[in-house]
């Protein structure tokens, strides 16, 4: 399967993880040295960041919490 043109394209997204980090900077810093990148399109870059993985998913590292 091809890996989604997000936010827009004619390929959706399958799934989508929005994960915690601690340190937004440190812990993208460490999914980029495994292999992550950043997505060009970052609605949120303070509190999140949108990043896509080898194959091109696109997943979130978050500082937001639920209330």
């Amino acid at each position: 399967m091809p890996p989604p043109t997000w936010p827009h394209g004619p390929q959706h997204q399958q799934l989508h993880l929005d994960l915690a980090a601690e340190d937004l900077d440190r812990d993208v810093a460490a999914a980029v040295a495994i292999g992550a990148r950043l997505a060009d399109h970052q609605p949120m870059p303070d509190r999140r960041r949108v990043l896509l993985d080898p194959a091109g998913h696109p997943f979130c590292l978050s500082v937001v919490r639920p209330d």
